[in-house]
């Protein structure tokens, strides 16, 4: 068990925020993470700022602490809000605990492909469905069973109609392409991962089913390029409301995913 003390760190927040889908809360103040084959129970302390991760040091430091984007300095973000934005700021302080994780490319890929047009407790089902079908069974080490999100040898093979069957729908035939492209390399996820933004959203939207806003939220989500920000039908009533003659992204160059993070939150749970 490790004991982290951050400030700007939520897991409830960060669980909100439209993310991650293998993230739940199973009683008060503790939450439970699946990334890929991995398993971590976490507890929100009474004292401020305090988590308890129930992992070994050497998993904690060598994969939990970049998942959480726990060493980065998000009150300098915060410190760069124009305060005579008073939309922005607020939306922000009320969002304050979230970090922007770094995901699996190949897990965020589908997750997103998933999400068009959809919402987030069918999103999180067909998930869970896909990685109990072809993913592996894991045991954590307090005796949990729980299943490997599906690497792309694990659903080569797997037709439509299989698919179909997981609960995707029309995504299906996206789903058979995505998976053939990757696994012949028409699309290079260990090359993307080394792009710049803009490269590794032009690559990205290479792939059947991954448009503009798809590609921002894997760029965002796995690949930590924080000037991505993903706009969809929400955002956009957003903007448009808000700031009618365009967001001020040039003052805000670098972090700006950071910010539509709690422009996200905020709005999605303080409708006016």
């Amino acid at each position: 068990m490790i004991t982290v003390t951050k400030e700007h760190f939520s897991p409830g927040q960060i669980l909100a925020s439209g993310q991650c889908f293998r993230m739940e809360q199973t009683e008060e103040n503790v939450y439970e993470v699946i990334a890929g084959d991995r398993y971590l129970r976490i507890r929100q302390t009474e004292e401020p700022d305090t988590c308890l991760f129930y992992c070994g040091e050497e998993e904690y430091q060598t994969f939990w602490r970049r998942y959480f984007d726990l060493d980065g300095c998000y009150e300098a973000y915060l410190q760069k809000i124009d305060p005579a934005d008073t939309y922005l700021a607020v939306a922000a302080e009320y969002g304050s605990g979230i970090r922007i994780l770094q995901q699996d490319l190949w897990e965020m890929i589908l997750t997103f492909v998933i999400s068009q047009q959809n919402n987030i407790r069918r999103i999180r089902g067909i998930i869970r469905t896909l990685s109990e079908r072809y993913g592996r069974e894991c045991r954590s080490a307090e005796g949990r069973i729980y299943f490997s999100f599906p690497a792309p040898e694990e659903l080569a093979g797997v037709s439509e109609e299989e698919f179909r069957a997981c609960g995707l729908g029309y995504r299906s035939r996206y789903f058979v392409s995505v998976v053939r492209s990757v696994l012949e390399k028409e699309v290079d996820l260990e090359a993307v991962k080394h792009m710049d933004y803009p490269e590794a959203r032009k690559e990205l939207m290479k792939l059947c089913g991954v448009g503009g806003k798809v590609a921002d939220c894997i760029c965002l989500f796995a690949l930590h390029h924080l000037e991505a920000f993903p706009v969809d039908t929400h955002i956009k009533k957003v903007l448009d409301a808000r700031y009618p003659e365009g967001f001020p992204f040039d003052r805000y160059q670098g972090f700006q995913g950071v910010l539509q993070q709690y422009i996200f939150y905020y709005d999605l749970n303080n409708k006016m």
